[in-house]
């Protein structure tokens, strides 16, 4: 992010932590690159949320332990242990391409998925899929999306992980737009955020130029190019429906 746009981003909540890191950026715009395929889209994703991980696992709580060490002439040396318990939360799909780094660095932690769509008619997040335990036994819950755009479906999914019951909420995300930012906070002061960037502003609620839709990028879905490949799409369709359906098969296929 350049100065222009940080001097028009003005203050951010306290507990919204935004890199600088010149590394991330380069990598978020490959992200941004519609010129990117799943492959490349996947392993950056993944560099960017160990980066974004190591920031926002800063504060976790640490308690001294003794370490063993070779030879009786050595004098003993006291180390630290993570004592706080850690789950994952992924918001499908798009999350699901940031669980694995997060675990290279949390390989104890829990990992429960929740699954939510925005509505078409009303813009409203849908909850389609929850597998949250009905005890919670976290002490800090990190959510993954990579994006916060109007910021409505982590809004929700903050909501859910606090009426479970998990004391600390940690959201570690992308890109964020500055309103949707707000909006989380206004409605959530007290979790935290971790980001890669911040843009300013949401064109028809939506950040501009994002990530496209995350999850059919991360797994190598993309729009009917020309009009060949969707003649394709929809031979292979019919092939599956005569499978299915034997009253439909051709001769051709007797």
């Amino acid at each position: 992010m350049d100065s222009v746009d940080k001097a028009k981003l003005g203050p951010l909540h306290p507990n919204v932590s935004v890199s600088n890191h010149p590394i991330l950026s380069h990598k978020t715009a490959i992200l941004r690159s519609v010129t990117t395929d799943a492959s490349l889209f996947r392993s950056t994703l993944r560099s960017i949320t160990f980066h974004l991980g190591y920031e926002a696992t800063s504060s976790l709580l640490t308690k001294p332990v003794p370490l063993t060490m070779e030879g009786s002439d050595v004098l003993p040396v006291d180390g630290v242990r993570l004592t706080e318990k850690v789950c994952l939360i992924p918001i499908l799909r798009s999350g699901l391409g940031m669980v694995e780094p997060l675990l290279d660095l949390l390989p104890h932690a829990d990992v429960h998925h929740i699954g939510m769509y925005k509505s078409k008619e009303t813009t409203n997040p849908v909850l389609y899929y929850q597998r949250l335990p009905k005890k919670c036994c976290s002490d800090v819950a990190y959510v993954l999306d990579p994006l916060v755009a109007s910021a409505g479906t982590l809004k929700s999914v903050v909501g859910i992980l606090k009426k479970w019951g998990v004391p600390s909420i940690h959201v570690i995300s992308v890109i964020g737009s500055r309103p949707g930012i707000d909006t989380l906070l206004a409605a959530h002061p007290d979790i935290h955020v971790t980001l890669a960037c911040v843009d300013p502003v949401l064109k028809d609620g939506k950040i501009v130029p994002g990530l496209g839709d995350v999850g059919d990028r991360l797994f190598g879905i993309t729009t009917l190019a020309d009009e060949n490949t969707a003649t394709e799409e929809e031979e292979n369709a019919e092939a599956d429906e005569r499978l299915v359906c034997p009253s439909k098969r051709k001769m051709s296929d007797l």
